[in-house]
């Protein structure tokens, strides 16, 4: 758990204990595992959290695709490096419920789904594409359905196991790199609320963050929501160019 005093105030958001959904009041269910000016985390089950909150302009998320990467299959796949151990677990074991990914969709008119090649979507004509300039047994790329009127688009950015653009740390084993996530979201246009139902280690809420754009994340293991919260509570960097300093003229000596 985040470090909190008394009043569960951390020195950039609130944490609360919730530890599960079983019995708990509406109130208790929408209680902020962890909350700033930009960013709400909620830990627990999205099918239940989800129906308690309002319209948002953009759906931006990663959910599970049912492909078992949650059981370790990270540390099979190379013997160039002592792999990541994330655990083992079950939440990649089968995709999200239809209703549930229905219920995601119903929040917001705009939708950016990663891995939405895994699910029975509409048609689109916008795909994004992140190109991760992989080898060996990593897949070459993913893929993002959206519902963007617009053509497909196509980012490029290494995320080869070990070798990744930047040197980001990563804390999940199916973490999206923070630019390319942060460039999912300038496709949507001007958005000013996202929702991530399934927000692992908060790369979506962290790229929000960063833009300035409100954001809530929900997410069922606490570890990751603590990793999550730990991440909002960094500074938010800026990339601005540097102001020019401007100084006043010497002024002459008076005798």
């Amino acid at each position: 758990m985040v470090e909190k005093d008394d009043t569960g105030q951390t020195q950039q958001g609130t944490v609360s204990d919730d530890t599960g959904l079983n019995g708990l009041t509406c109130c208790d269910l929408l209680s902020p595992y962890y909350s700033d000016d930009y960013v709400t985390i909620y830990h627990g089950d999205c099918g239940k959290i989800m129906p308690h909150l309002g319209a948002f302009d953009l759906l931006l998320c990663d959910p599970p695709y049912g492909i078992g990467e949650a059981r370790g299959k990270n540390q099979s796949r190379t013997n160039a490096a002592i792999a990541t151990d994330y655990g083992v677990d079950s939440w990649d074991d089968k995709p999200v419920d239809s209703w549930v990914m229905e219920l995601a969709r119903s929040r917001a008119k705009n939708q950016i789904i990663f891995g939405g090649n895994y699910y029975n979507l509409p048609e689109s004509s916008c795909w994004l594409v992140w190109d991760k300039e992989n080898s060996g047994d990593f897949a070459d790329g993913e893929m993002a359905w959206t519902n963007l009127p617009k053509a497909m688009r196509i980012r490029r950015h290494r995320w080869n196991g070990m070798i990744r653009k930047g040197n980001e740390s990563r804390h999940h084993p199916t973490q999206k790199p923070l630019s390319v996530m942060a460039w999912a979201l300038m496709q949507a246009g001007d958005v000013q609320t996202v929702l991530d139902p399934w927000m692992g280690s908060g790369t979506t809420l962290r790229a929000c963050k960063d833009a300035g754009v409100k954001c809530v994340g929900i997410e069922m293991q606490e570890k990751y929501c603590e990793i999550a919260a730990n991440r909002m509570m960094q500074e938010v960097l800026d990339f601005s160019e540097p102001k020019a300093e401007h100084h006043a003229p010497p002024q002459p000596e008076l005798f």
